[in-house]
This record gives structure tokens, C-alpha cells and sequence, in this order.
């Protein structure tokens, strides 16, 4: 690109008009380093503007890898039939998640696979919205769910019993590439449920999938979307091949891209949270994600729960680097400091108040 326009897009992002498509294209189609560094830089101004120097910081309970799905990227899909699974009950994922509010996180991430056990009975999720519940009353702590595509009964429940924020990635919003990566799975059910959850008062995580077949013009694409339905959190993962499913072959990313795409984002969406995951390079890639723009680690695993994580399954959790305790570091190197509890409380509570006046106002999410 050149460097005038470069310059002239930046003005704008720091001035926070808003991009158009063919701009955020022109982002994302930058490809040397002196001009991520440039992006990146504006990233972070924008990233301090709104959350000084504060970062949140989320536990992650993989509470059970069976799933009825089989999307090509998964290493949990269905029909990979090599890979050990497990199903933690309540009391576990109490024990889990209790030791992660002790350890200081700002908020629980409870995720399952669709797991038949929960998904294909009609009471399947009674214990865990009690489970939320008691979670809710003992430590006060936020709480995201990521059980994937439920009904509106289900999550209304989960909802009252004290749920903030629902996630459930469309990881593209190209309906063409989407049915090649969730198979047999309905890319509008999956927007409806986002949209139903909204209406109820939940915040919202959306993500997508990079590297995985997906154009410059579907990231794009994704994170234009990812503004006009008013996420609240907005995330991307480099795609890590998974062994024994369709897409094991289909060779390593470079993690430029990712970098380039949460500068983006935070550049088109300067308020929200936007993760760096411990998922995909653990510890050793939080430094780039957080110099990109990022102001939320996602990801934390306590080595002892027993537990996974998604697109690398053990990297990190067994010698204790997804811990709050290895992340302070490296954010105090980067001159950042986790927020407190009530910084998160508070931000959670300023977010619903600005979407509530929205609606009042009949304003659309963006």
C-alpha cells in the first residue's frame, strides 16, 4: 500500500471515523512488517484510549470434549474416533472454576462440545444451569457459557441463572466456507441464536477461524459483520491442523495474519474486548497479540483441573504457563497491569447500560 494511503486510513481510525470496506481490505492486505508495526502502533493508542493500560483476564473450563458435530477443523469432531475424551461432572467443573476465581481471573468461560449427553435430552441441562447458579452466588464472578448452539428455552435459563456473556463462533460469514467447515450445521440458526441472546441481555463473543481457506475479503467481510451485530468480545485464531481429522494436512499459517487481523479489528472496533488466546502459541505468543491490540488473555487452564484446551489440546497447561501467575509478567513487560475485579464489573455493567440505550433509542448495534 501506499504509504499516503496508509497514512490517510490511520488518520481516520485515530480520529474514529468509521472504515469502509474497501479500506479495511486495504488493511488487511498489507504484507511487511514496517507497515504492521504502523497499524499495530495506532492499535494500541486506540486499545489505551478506552482501557488504559488494563487487561482482562479469562479462565477457560473445556468441561467436556465429547461433541454430536463434526466440523472438519475440530479435533473433537465426532468421528475422530482416536482422540480420548472426557466429561467433567459439576462438582469438577465447581472445583475448577473455584480455583480460577481464586487465582485471580476476571471472568469463567465454561465450554463444552455439543456433547448428546447435555444437547439430546430435553432436561440434559437442568444440573448445569443449577450448576451457574451456585457458581453465580458463591463467587459473584462473570460468567461466559460456550455450550454452542442451544435453544432460546435453555438460554433464557442459563440467563436467569446468572450467565453474562453467550459465545458461539461462526469462526466465517461465508456461508459457502462455512458449510465446508461446520458440517451439516445452519449458518442462520447460529446468527439467530447470537441475535436471540442479544435480546435477552446477554454480552456477546463472536470469532472467526483464519487460514483455513478464507479469503482477504471474507476476514474483512467477518469483521464488518462482527461490528453491525454489535459483539461485545471479537476474536480470531490462527487454524492449528489437527491430526486424524480432513484438514490435518493442510499445513501451518503464518501467525502475520492474526496479528494483522486484531489490529484491524481493534481499529474498526476501538471499545471492544478483543482476546490475544493462549490457545495457539501459549505464553510464548502473548507479547505480539498484545502489541497488536489486544486487552483480554483468554485461555487460562490450572494445570492440575484435567482439563484441554481447543486448538492445542496440552500446549502450556501442564507446566502451569496458562496460569495468572506466568501471564503478569509478561503483561508488566508490556507495560500493562490486569484490572481488577471491579474494572471488569464495571465495564461489564457501562457496556449493558450503552446497549440498553440503544435499544430505547432504536438504534442498531455497531
Amino acid at each position: 500500500m501506499k504509504a499516503s494511503k496508509l497514512d490517510e486510513i490511520l488518520k481516520k481510525t485515530e480520529q474514529e471515523i468509521a472504515l469502509n470496506h474497501k479500506e479495511v481490505l486495504s488493511l488487511l492486505s498489507i504484507t511487511s512488517q514496517d507497515e504492521l508495526n504502523r497499524v499495530t502502533l495506532v492499535a494500541r493508542k486506540l486499545r489505551e484510549r478506552y482501557f488504559q493500560n488494563k487487561v482482562f483476564l479469562y479462565g477457560f473450563a473445556y468441561f467436556s470434549t465429547y461433541c454430536r458435530n463434526d466440523c472438519t477443523f475440530c479435533l473433537y469432531r465426532k468421528s475422530n474416533k482416536s482422540v480420548p475424551r472426557y466429561r467433567k461432572n459439576c462438582a469438577e467443573i465447581m472445583s475448577t472454576a473455584h480455583g480460577l476465581v481464586d487465582s485471580g481471573v476476571h471472568l469463567v468461560d465454561l465450554t463444552m462440545g455439543e456433547d448428546p449427553q447435555y444437547h439430546n435430552s430435553k432436561h440434559g441441562f437442568r444440573d448445569l444451569v443449577q450448576m451457574v447458579r451456585d457458581l453465580k452466588q458463591e463467587t459473584s464472578t462473570p460468567i461466559m457459557i460456550s455450550p454452542g448452539l442451544i435453544s432460546p428455552e435453555v438460554l433464557w435459563e442459563f440467563r436467569e441463572a446468572g450467565a453474562d456473556w453467550y459465545a458461539c463462533y461462526q469462526e466465517t460469514h461465508n456461508p459457502t466456507l462455512y458449510s465446508r467447515l461446520r458440517i451439516e450445521q445452519s449458518y442462520d440458526e447460529r446468527m439467530k441464536s447470537k441475535s436471540a441472546a442479544k435480546e435477552m441481555g446477554y454480552l456477546i463473543e463472536e470469532g472467526l477461524l483464519a487460514g483455513v481457506g478464507d479469503s482477504t475479503e471474507d476476514i474483512a467481510d467477518s469483521i464488518l459483520m462482527m461490528k453491525k451485530m454489535g459483539a461485545d468480545q471479537v476474536r480470531v485464531m490462527t487454524f492449528v491442523p489437527q491430526d486424524n481429522t480432513p484438514l490435518a494436512d493442510w499445513g501451518t499459517n503464518s501467525h502475520f495474519r492474526e496479528l494483522l487481523i486484531i489490529a484491524v479489528m481493534r481499529l474498526v472496533m476501538p471499545d471492544r474486548l478483543i482476546p490475544a488466546t493462549l490457545d495457539v502459541d501459549g505464553l510464548k505468543g502473548l507479547d505480539k497479540r498484545l502489541n497488536s491490540g489486544a486487552n483480554v488473555i483468554t485461555s487460562i487452564i490450572p494445570p492440575s483441573s484435567g482439563m484441554a484446551g481447543v486448538s492445542q489440546s496440552s500446549l502450556d497447561i501442564g507446566d502451569g504457563n496458562r496460569t495468572v501467575e506466568k501471564i503478569i509478567p509478561v503483561l508488566r513487560l508490556n507495560n500493562l497491569e490486569p484490572a481488577t475485579q471491579g474494572e471488569y464489573q464495571t465495564w461489564i455493567k457501562s457496556r449493558q447500560a450503552f446497549l440498553t440505550n440503544l435499544e430505547r433509542e432504536g438504534v442498531k448495534c455497531g
